[in-house]
């Protein structure tokens, strides 16, 4: 049985496994790749429904000096994760806007996206769309608000999750209504942004929807990337241009969705604006774990279409360090383990898309078997029958990729 570690040696004891682990990737590299890290998850303490906090809280200055030392370059927040809920629209909100600046050009990092509370607070208990006319009011000026605050700190992109859009006994909302309700309130953001974006001088926000199927309303009313899409069309929007999406990779998998279809609709549509990436499981709660540590081999496959349509967007941090994470760990191990993963995978994907075996399985399958009566369903069968065999073969050639098998690796067995 191996000796107690004390506490003061404890830290020493992780740094040295984490640099036996190796597979790092230094903050320059990093840099290169629109990994953007939110403040709610380098500052979350670990608390959840039925669990107590187990870390301390973190400030702002620490969490945006901490991404710019390791190497991610772009930050996100909550209006409410940096300013009070009472100090929004206040001097005091001012006045934390120029600390925030300063804190972002000190360690070379900026804003990339920013995103309205509309979920927490008790005031969203029937929802940002509620019956409450005083409600939706104050809700559009929250939105606006968040416009504005994403302007002053150079954000260009706005993300919106209702959670709260939904009920949780049947009956009591009327859906069409507060699907309206809701659609005022996006008006009345792309509203103020066109405004704002004149006056500065700069481009209009890309204003992204998140879909979540459940949680923390029984039943919500846009669940999924499909249903955000079908609203954005819906004609409730004045601005439609203006608005697209925000998938989060566990929120379509909860539902038991393929992520990677649920990203070609949206790409298919031209609406894929930004991308929240974490893991966790089908048909379960939302755990939010880091990238790649549940599903690496469907992580690859979906960084593979990204590359493949010419992805461009924020890859958003959106995960929980977990509650057995210490703060030190957070930034020692948790974030630049879960970048270098993302890199990783990434750069796999990019080796797949150029890989022999796949491009001539794929070129085979694309090809077909030259049937000349193309209404002979039986010939066409034949025809093709061992060419289907090629899907397994091109599935094994990932899972190489993944294991480096393709480079030769295999392991000895005695």
């Amino acid at each position: 049985m191996s000796a107690p570690i004390p506490p003061e040696k404890q830290q020493a004891l992780v740094d040295r496994l984490s640099a036996m682990c190796g597979g790092a990737y230094t903050p320059e590299q990093r840099r290169k790749y629109f990994l953007t890290g939110p403040q709610w998850a380098a500052a979350y303490e670990g608390h959840a429904l039925f669990h107590a906090p187990t870390r301390k809280p973190v400030s702002f200055e620490k969490v945006i000096e901490q991404y710019g030392k390791l190497g991610i370059r772009t930050w996100s927040t909550h209006d409410t994760d940096v300013i009070p809920t009472k100090a929004l629209g206040t001097e005091k909100q001012a006045e934390i806007v120029e600390k925030l600046k300063a804190s972002l050009k000190k360690n070379g990092v900026e804003c990339s996206m920013v995103t309205a509370e509309t979920f927490h607070h008790a005031v969203w208990s029937t929802s940002p769309a509620s019956e409450s006319p005083e409600v939706r009011e104050y809700a559009k000026w929250r939105l606006v608000n968040t416009v504005k605050l994403g302007h002053e700190l150079g954000a260009n992109y706005a993300v919106y999750w209702p959670g709260s859009l939904g009920y949780l006994v049947p009956g009591s909302v009327e859906e069409t209504e507060t699907l309206r309700w809701y659609a005022e309130g996006l008006n009345a953001a792309c509203e103020a942004d066109i405004k704002e974006a004149k006056r500065r001088k700069r481009n209009t926000l890309k204003h992204c929807l998140e879909a979540k199927p459940f949680e923390p309303q029984a039943e919500i009313l846009l669940p999924t990337s499909d249903a955000m899409m079908a609203f954005i069309d819906s004609g409730l929007l004045t601005h439609p241009e203006m608005v697209g999406l925000n998938p989060e990779y566990l929120h379509e998998l909860m539902w038991g969705s393929s992520v990677r279809a649920a990203l070609a609709r949206a790409l298919i549509k031209g609406k894929l604006f930004h991308f929240d990436i974490n893991d966790g499981y089908r048909l379960k709660h939302d755990v939010d774990i880091a990238i790649g540590l549940v599903n690496p081999l469907d992580w690859l496959n979906v960084l593979v279409l990204l590359r493949s349509h010419g992805y461009h967007g924020p890859f958003n941090l959106d995960y929980k360090p977990p509650r057995t994470t210490s703060n030190y760990g957070v930034f020692a191990v948790s974030l630049p383990t879960a970048v270098d993963r993302f890199i990783s995978l990434w750069e796999m994907a990019g080796e797949a898309m150029e890989d022999p075996v796949i491009q001539e399985a794929t070129a085979a399958l694309k090809a077909g078997g030259g049937v000349k009566n193309s209404l002979d369903a039986d010939e066409i069968f034949k025809a093709n029958k061992e060419l289907f065999t090629l899907h397994e073969l091109i599935a094994h050639r990932l899972f190489q990729i993944l294991c480096g098998f393709h480079r030769g690796r295999t392991y000895s067995i005695g």
